[in-house]
């Protein structure tokens, strides 16, 4: 009967938990529409994502364009280098027809159309995928766009480039990205993966909000605390199984990224 009775308790702290997770459409709602298109994004929105995560990079121009690899080739079909194309050329390319026919025509979006998307409520998750280069144009852009903090918080993998976010963007949200592999257990040279630890001590001394984390981190509840006894907020991604997703909200997380964003709300519901 003791354990019986735990029952209903733990159903209301798990709903508690999900209530409070907010679900992030990986570069748009990718799983259904291209990825890191104003298409993706749209139907997001749509499927009742609380974020949409976009990655950008700079053009030879010095202008942004959303893609999430260097090259072009994967979703548009066309080989060119990001860096070494204008943001005019990469708007010819089509960045939809791989997915489907009917996404044919789709172009990389302006970071601009991005932040115009964001509905009352929602937020954006915006990759910086490049060095601190690029910073003073995403500023320009989130001056000119006139959107505020509380709408987009900016993530990279590159300790520098949120540095110079936390310089130039001191009022925006920062999370650090960070992935896990651990490391083969046969090769005597292979790299460790880093402790939470070293992320949580590189978050702090650059000022950031929080971290994001891949699913994969073999993250304890005593690690957990550790990272909140630090300030800081925990994150993860990008989980498309709804058991990984229970297990990362029973730890507490504040976001979970996803390709699957209404599928997922629906699988993990109790």
């Amino acid at each position: 009967m003791h354990c019986l009775g735990r029952i209903p308790l733990l159903i209301a702290v798990m709903t508690a938990r999900l209530a409070a997770v907010d679900i992030v459409a990986h570069r748009g709602a990718s799983h259904d529409a291209p990825e890191n298109t104003v298409a993706a994004t749209h139907l997001a929105w749509r499927q009742g994502a609380d974020a949409v995560e976009t990655d950008i990079h700079l053009a030879q121009d010095g202008r942004i364009i959303v893609c999430h690899d260097q090259t072009t080739r994967r979703t548009t079909g066309r080989d060119g280098v990001i860096a070494e194309m204008t943001q005019a050329e990469l708007r010819t390319l089509d960045a939809g027809r791989w997915k489907a026919p009917e996404f044919a025509g789709e172009k990389l979006p302006l970071l601009e159309e991005q932040l115009a998307s964001i509905p009352a409520g929602k937020t954006m998750l915006v990759e910086i995928k490049t060095g601190p280069e690029i910073v003073p144009e995403l500023r320009r852009v989130f001056a000119a766009s006139g959107i505020t903090e509380r709408r987009v918080t900016v993530i990279s993998f590159n300790l520098d480039t949120l540095k110079a976010v936390r310089r130039e963007l001191p009022a925006f949200r920062t999370l650090y990205l960070m992935g896990y592999k651990a490391a083969d257990a046969k090769d005597p040279n292979a790299k460790l993966p880093p402790s939470i630890e070293e992320v949580i001590r590189d978050a702090r001394s650059t000022g950031l909000t929080g971290l994001d984390l891949q699913h994969t981190w073999p993250l304890t509840p005593a690690e957990v605390k550790r990272v909140r006894d630090a300030g800081l907020e925990l994150h993860v991604w990008t989980v498309d199984d709804p058991a990984v997703a229970r297990r990362w909200i029973g730890l507490g997380v504040q976001s979970i990224t996803t390709n699957r964003p209404g599928w997922l709300r629906e699988q993990i519901r109790l």
